[in-house]
């Protein structure tokens, strides 16, 4: 009996229960642990090392520099383990992953081994993250246990914009430090854009000298870029941890900054200006010049040079044909080319790069638009508008790297992509087969900063990037979000080292109004665990929420959560509003975009009036079509006025409507023309525009009233996007 019960302990303590791996510090969290009940001290002990591991041993001692570990110096040996010492070896026959590694603690040494380098930082990134920081435990005393762990994708990266707003080098290695941390593996640099171009190049010098900087609306000039020599040293220090750099030099479109340079190389040779403001520019690379190549080629010649990484980035997206069908040289190309439009030139241009870079021994990678017109021999996708792109690369044997909008963009609001939902990102597209998702080598997260300068970068990635980090490495574990929520919770202390300035998780309040019996019902509803609500009306006394509370009339609503006792993010706003529609069944609605439904069709009449961010949930929008809608009463009421919102941001594509008319009609079949009005907002005015219409006119009895509200169109040739279908945001339609 006493021999079994020995038994029951040894297992005990070696084996690892789910419960016991959820808890386990580490993020990503790992394939398989076992726990043991001793300890290894901290004390004293030694950095042991082969020659091979040389950089990997500095960097440890580096990293626990940090942690207040002075390790005077490293001990070379070519024996097997050293005692009260780390010890770090290689060994290429451990796995065929070969980002696998085997971390174990004992009370006499720790061993770090690795399939190769890389594993083996993953080792001393996991053992970093385990030493104990917490105020009160005795971070002498390191717990003893045996992890082995690997990767299910290799591709796991992030995207660093630093066009729109230009990011310090030291800043681009504090992220390659974060990103080894976490285990991710590839940097995604965004060098070029409209707004900027922030790589140099010596052949071309006017591509530093004008293209890296632009004029600000308030007569400021902004910009930066990073000399060859700042560039071969960031390279260096991502290496040293694990890190590749992938450059990304954009084309056909999003161009600019060059073209403010050489406006040569355009379809129009016009002069240019490195744009100061975001969105899609309809002036691109002028695909009929065969200048254009040599300068582009010339242009990756020196980038192949900087760069080590097996791939170059060619962008590829959001390239407007505007241009290119206007261009005499463009058509003659397809007519030389025999290609059938604008779509397949595109495909020409993408597939000239790419054989250019192929023979230069590099591979290309571009967004999912390079689809379009056929997709070039060895290109890897990159997909962004959904998983389709990703899927379509898969299924004819391409490539793919999912980061959509959906789940990965970071610079998106929590409203649309909180950590829950990062968390459930699945990177295998549904639909396609398991030889195919064999081609799904992995995801990105994408942090555009065209509304996050660098002060701004940490609380927009994190704690984001911790739900991508573990779904990227231990995909398709099963996943338990409350636990991982332990984990991040658990996980701040070491970001707090690490200087980090997180985010919030989650929005923190969700609020939801329903009018009924001449009441609004108000639920709020905390967006995240751990929050309590409270909420003001019209600025009264403050209520703790715990339970549904009624509004009577038009009311200013705020409500807000803490966490820990402490403000937990910004006071929500909203602006409740009694009026007849709220009693009407809507119907005839034309058809909305999916993405910008709010709550549905009633969601233009609910009382609730969107702000002045399109993207809050309370705008319905519509792409190249007019807003038509007909609200139904019970009975006939008597209605004077309808007030309707409408928001116009040019360079996003969304314009005011060109008219709003309202009819009346007591049977539905016969309808008289109450009121129009035509906005006085110029599409051409710059900036964002929230405007409210009041159209009123003598009381009347009606049963029916409808509205519409007729789109823009499309984007008139002094538009960046010309050529491109509007938009048409529409919010709350009063009626009195």
């Amino acid at each position: 009996m006493k021999n079994i019960l020995l038994l029951i302990l040894v297992l005990s303590l070696f084996s690892c229960s789910n419960k016991e791996k959820e808890y386990s510090t580490i993020i990503p969290q790992v394939q398989e642990i076992q726990y043991a009940a001793s300890y290894f001290d901290l004390s004293n002990f030694q950095i042991h090392a082969k020659e091979n591991t040389f950089l990997s041993a500095d960097l440890l001692n580096l990293e626990l520099a940090k942690l207040d570990y002075k390790i005077d110096t490293v001990v070379y040996f070519e024996d097997p383990i050293k005692a009260n010492s780390i010890n770090l070896v290689i060994d290429t026959t451990l796995n065929s992953n070969s980002e696998y590694y085997e971390l174990i603690i004992k009370p006499e040494f720790i061993l770090i081994k690795g399939a190769s380098r890389e594993g083996l930082l993953h080792g001393i990134y996991s053992l970093i993250q385990l030493i104990p920081r917490s105020s009160g435990i005795d971070d002498s005393k390191l717990a003893c246990l045996s992890i082995q762990d690997y990767p299910k994708f290799k591709w796991r990266g992030l995207l660093l914009d630093c066009c729109r707003h230009f990011m310090e080098v030291d800043f681009i290695k504090r992220y390659i430090d974060l990103l080894a941390y976490h285990k991710m593996n590839v940097l995604h640099w965004h060098l070029t854009e409209d707004q900027g171009w922030r790589i140099e190049i010596k052949q071309y010098p006017k591509l530093t000298e004008v293209g890296a900087w632009r004029k600000e609306k308030d007569g400021s000039t902004y910009g930066g870029f990073y000399t060859q020599e700042q560039i071969k040293e960031i390279i260096a220090y991502a290496t040293k941890r694990g890190i590749t750099v992938i450059p990304e030099i954009e084309l056909p479109g999003h161009s600019i900054a060059a073209l403010a340079a050489y406006p040569e190389y355009s379809c129009t040779g016009e002069p240019l200006e490195v744009e100061n403001d975001w969105g899609v520019f309809k002036d691109i690379y002028c695909a009929g010049n065969d200048s254009t190549f040599a300068f582009l080629e010339n242009i990756l010649d020196e980038v192949i040079e900087l760069f080590p990484s097996e791939y170059i980035h060619i962008g590829g997206d959001e390239a407007p044909k505007f241009r290119w069908e206007h261009c005499a040289k463009c058509q003659a190309r397809i007519i030389s080319e025999k290609l059938d439009d604008t779509d397949e030139l595109q495909s020409y241009f993408i597939k000239r790069i790419e054989n250019y870079l192929n023979a230069k021994g590099k591979k290309l990678i571009g967004w999912d638009e390079i689809l379009e017109g056929g997709l070039a021999d060895g290109a890897t996708v990159q997909s962004w508008r959904g998983f389709d792109g990703a899927a379509e690369a898969a299924r004819t044997g391409h490539d793919a790297i999912v980061s959509p909008t959906s789940h990965a963009y970071f610079d998106y609001g929590l409203e649309s992509i909180d950590l829950e939902k990062v968390y459930a990102f699945n990177p295998i597209p549904e639909g396609i087969t398991d030889e195919e998702a064999k081609h799904i080598i992995g995801g990105e997260c994408n942090m555009w900063t065209e509304r996050a300068p660098q002060n701004k970068i940490d609380s927009k990635v994190f704690p984001r990037i911790l739900a991508m980090s573990e779904v990227l490495w231990n995909y398709p574990a099963d996943r338990n979000y409350d636990a991982f929520y332990k984990r991040v919770q658990n996980h701040y202390m070491r970001l707090d080292q690490l200087g980090v300035d997180y985010g919030l998780e989650t929005v923190p309040v969700h609020f939801n109004a329903i009018y009924k019996n001449g009441l609004f019902n108000v639920d709020l509803q905390a967006g995240g665990k751990d929050l309590t609500l409270y909420y003001q009306i019209n600025e009264t006394i403050t209520c703790k929420y715990d339970s549904t509370f009624t509004v009577t009339e038009n009311s200013l609503v705020k409500a807000w959560a803490t966490k820990s006792g402490i403000t937990y993010g910004a006071v929500k706003e909203v602006q409740l509003y009694k009026h007849k529609g709220l009693e009407a069944t809507i119907s005839n609605l034309n058809e909305y975009y999916e993405g910008y439904a709010a709550s549905g069709d009633k969601a233009v009449i609910d009382g609730l009036r969107g702000s002045n961010n399109f993207r809050d949930g309370n705008w319905q929008g519509y792409s190249g079509r007019d807003f038509t809608a007909t609200l139904s009463f019970n009975e006939t009421q008597k209605v004077d006025s309808v007030l309707s919102s409408f928001f116009q941001y040019n360079l996003s594509w969304i314009f005011m409507p060109t008219k709003i008319t309202v009819y009346t009609s007591t049977d539905g079949a016969n309808y008289y023309n109450r009121a129009e009005i035509k906005p006085e907002v110029s599409a051409r005015s710059e900036g964002e525009f929230f405007q409210e219409f009041i159209m009123t006119f003598p009381e009347v009895e009606a049963k029916y009233i409808k509205i519409k509200a007729e789109n823009y169109g499309i984007c008139p040739e002094w538009h960046p996007a010309a050529g491109s279908n509007t938009w048409l945001f529409i919010d709350e339609v009063r009626v009195y």
